[in-house]
């Protein structure tokens, strides 16, 4: 990570911190062709969502089948919290200025359940092995869980999604 300088650290009246995470999440496997025609539009909002809880993005790259982010996560905020907030919000915003998802995909969930967290730089084998097996997850789970949803516009079935 290299040496910690004041502009590093934030404050407040009576307390000081540090606290950088290294956070990756996916988007569930049935929506990642959404996911690459709307990855611009997915930096806005998970930007706008940092900004409204005082997260500092530091580094952030949407790849082809995740998402990395180096956050500055408030002390009054988990990792868990953070994620939830973030998955959860970006999700609905997602499907709200999407519309059309709505009805060919079904339900509002667009990320994989999980995400990896590291607070000290980026771990390649640990990320590529935690999309590998989210995205299994989430292949094996849609096997149990297709369904056929009509498109309301349309009319026709869709069991490709």
């Amino acid at each position: 990570m290299g040496n910690i300088t004041k502009t590093d650290i934030n404050s407040l009246t009576h307390s000081k911190w540090r606290c950088q995470y290294h956070v990756v999440f996916a988007p569930k496997y049935r929506r990642q062709i959404i996911y690459g025609k709307i990855k611009e539009d997915i930096g806005k909002i998970l930007r706008q969502l940092c900004d409204q809880k005082g997260i500092e993005i530091i580094e952030a790259e949407l790849c082809p089948d995740h998402v990395h982010m180096l956050i500055s996560i408030p002390p009054k905020y988990s990792v868990s919290q953070v994620m939830g907030y973030l998955k959860g919000k970006s999700s609905l915003m997602i499907f709200d200025r999407h519309a059309n998802m709505k009805y060919r995909y079904g339900n509002r969930h667009f990320w994989c359940r999980g995400y990896y967290v590291d607070t000290v730089g980026r771990n390649k084998k640990a990320i590529a092995e935690y999309i590998r097996n989210q995205l299994q997850e989430d292949i094996a789970n849609d096997q149990l869980t297709l369904k056929e949803y009509i498109d309301p516009f349309t009319g026709s079935k869709n069991t490709k999604a």
